[in-house]
C-alpha cells in the first residue's frame, strides 16, 4: 500500500495541484476537526465504487485519491476497498493527528 506524509500532501496543494482528500472518519469526528477541504465519506458507510465514481467525475490533477482518517488504520481499509475496484488510492500516514501536529491547514464545524 503507498502511503504519503500529510506536509507532503498539503506541498502538492500548495504548488496548485488540485487533489481528491477524502475523510474517512465518522461525522462527529470530521466536524471537530479535518484536514481543509477533505470531503467526507465514513467508513462505516463507504462504498469504493461511489466514491471512485465521484473521483472520476472531479477535475482533479493526480491519478489517485488521498485518504486520510485519525491516525491512519481506517484510511488503510478504504484504500484497500479502492484498490479491490481498481481505483488508485494513497493512505495519508498518521491521519488527521498527524495533520494537525504538523501544524497544516484544517477547518472544523
Amino acid at each position: 500500500m503507498e502511503t504519503i506524509e500529510p506536509a507532503d500532501v498539503e506541498k502538492m496543494r500548495a504548488s496548485g495541484r488540485k487533489l481528491f482528500l477524502v475523510d474517512v472518519r465518522n461525522p462527529d469526528e470530521y466536524q471537530e476537526i479535518r484536514a481543509k477541504d477533505a470531503v467526507l465519506y465514513p467508513l462505516p458507510e463507504f462504498d469504493a465504487d461511489a466514491v471512485g465514481e465521484a473521483f472520476k467525475a472531479g477535475d482533479f490533477d493526480e491519478e489517485k485519491i488521498y485518504v486520510i482518517c485519525r491516525s491512519g488504520a481506517r484510511s488503510a481499509n478504504a484504500v484497500g476497498q479502492l484498490e479491490s475496484v481498481g481505483v488508485k488510492a494513497v493512505n495519508v500516514t498518521g491521519g488527521t493527528l498527524a495533520w494537525n501536529a504538523a501544524g497544516l491547514p484544517v477547518e472544523n464545524g
